[in-house]
């Protein structure tokens, strides 16, 4: 059985024009507040998001859940053990890391997609490079050494770079490449035991490798709301970010960036499935999956695949 399989989320975005300028930022939300969004972003109005990883494999949850939760529900034996009730009967006694020798992208051709990308009009991609389950969609040794074992698309399963090789693919189109990374892992062992080391020793570097290494024009942090800022020392990252990294003059970022964060500070406000909520005079983006899942749920079908969105209009 192949499988590549992948979800492209809509990403909406409203104008707020404005200039950067090159005031130094420091490590605090009134300073960081102040840097304006990119106009490039505020002028592309259209984005896609793929959520793929080793939950491709199972690509399964109930309706109206999201499929990319797959080994969480599958620990918690959530929506009523029909996620373990599937696994068992799919994959036996094989653990969730296991399935990652399943995960071939066989049918992966970045070229492909970014032209697609182009042709539908998008302004800018973004790939999960990590989602919760620690999974890196790039090379990076600091997962193993955490983990315990190979944690990487270029060690396991597909054995390639596949956040490089789609960001080599943007680049020759008009698509500006972008990245998410979620900040927590569900069971990864240090963050069960000390959450603070977690994020000084793993977390916080696979984040500025990716910016150093793939220079995204997008940053778009999620798993932040078990640990506030200070754990995660993401307002000392987004001085660096906006200071010193060599995306400063460009890089869009998000406001999930630990509990109390989201919809007061950080970048770009980012409500999910949640159309009727209103910013006034700050940057938004409106994302959902196709269906209800981000990432692919084989129980959704064409009905399900709703392409709709309803958006705030702008005030001001």
């Amino acid at each position: 059985m192949r499988h590549l399989f992948t979800l492209l989320t809509l990403l909406f975005s409203l104008p707020v024009s404005n200039l950067i300028g090159q005031t130094p930022y420091t490590p605090d939300w009134a300073s960081l507040d102040k840097r304006p969004t990119p106009e490039w972003w505020t002028d592309a109005k259209f984005g896609i998001f793929i959520h793929w990883g080793v939950y491709s494999v199972p690509a399964y949850t109930t309706l109206g859940n999201y499929a990319e939760w797959y080994q969480n529900s599958l620990e918690n034996n959530a929506h009523e053990g029909k996620v373990r009730d599937f696994h068992r009967n799919n994959f036996g006694n094989r653990s969730y890391y296991d399935l990652a020798e399943d995960f071939h992208a066989e049918l992966y051709n970045p070229d492909d997609w970014a032209n697609l990308f182009e042709r539908a009009g998008a302004k800018y991609v973004v790939l999960t490079s990590k989602h919760h389950d620690g999974f890196c969609l790039w090379p990076n040794e600091q997962a193993a050494k955490t983990w315990g074992f190979p944690w990487s698309a270029d060690v396991r399963g597909p054995g390639r770079d596949l956040l490089g090789d789609l960001f080599t693919a943007l680049r020759k189109t008009s698509v500006k490449p972008g990245l998410y990374f979620s900040l927590y892992e569900w069971y990864n062992p240090r963050w069960k035991f000390d959450r603070a080391r977690y994020a000084k020793d793993h977390a916080m570097p696979q984040l500025y490798e990716l910016v150093n290494r793939y220079q995204p024009w997008v940053v778009w942090a999620d798993g932040d709301w078990d640990a506030t800022p200070d754990v995660w020392k993401s307002p000392e990252f987004l001085a660096w970010l906006y200071n010193q990294s060599p995306v400063r003059d460009r890089v869009v970022v998000n406001d999930r960036w630990g509990s109390g964060v989201r919809f007061k500070h950080g970048g770009i406000y980012t409500p999910e499935y949640q159309p009727d909520l209103d910013f006034e005079n700050h940057a938004w983006e409106e994302s959902r999956g196709m269906g209800f899942s981000y990432g692919y749920n084989r129980t959704e079908n064409a009905w399900d695949y709703t392409g709709t969105i309803t958006r705030a209009a702008p005030r001001g």
